[in-house]
């Protein structure tokens, strides 16, 4: 029985064939899919910021950011397999809007675009190889992973709908 698991905002959830895994409401935030294609399980972040430094008080919501949050995909995935075994992980993005404009062009403000470059490191950083992107703009996205197909299908508001 096909199943939708949801994302939600500062989450992270994974769903094994032949559910799915959604999450919406993407504006300048990063939805990540990572994925083994031999486990046929992905899993999703909605991530908010790029960096858990951003954090303010003592406890750090690790899905919020792109550091902790691919980090603790990541290790998911790992440890899934058997010692010894190799764990080669894919990763598709969407998201990364600019939802408003500025007059001013500090760095404070490009939310979006910086989320984007936090992901893309942090994937380079764990090894993960980046197959798809679908990144900026001014729209709002919603995304669905099918861990069967490895299709992201991507929902983007007056735009339509697409695979990658």
């Amino acid at each position: 029985m096909n199943n939708v698991i949801r994302v939600g905002m500062a989450d992270i959830n994974f769903a094994a064939s032949p559910s799915t895994i959604r999450t919406s409401g993407l504006g300048s935030c990063v939805g990540v899919v990572i994925y083994d294609e031999k486990l046929n399980i992905g899993g999703m972040a909605h991530i908010m910021l790029p960096d858990s430094s951003m954090s303010r008080g003592g406890i750090v919501q690790r899905a919020k950011y792109a550091d902790t949050a691919v980090t603790d995909l990541v290790s998911y995935f790992h440890s899934k397999c058997k010692e010894g075994e190799t764990v080669r992980l894919k990763a598709k993005i969407a998201g990364g809007a600019q939802m408003f404009q500025f007059s001013t062009s500090t760095e404070l403000f490009r939310i979006g675009p910086r989320n984007v470059e936090a992901v893309k490191e942090q994937l380079k950083k764990r090894k993960v190889i980046l197959m798809n992107e679908d990144t900026g703009g001014s729209s709002g996205r919603t995304i669905e992973f099918d861990p069967a197909t490895k299709k992201l299908y991507i929902r983007t508001v007056n735009k339509g709908e697409k695979a990658i």
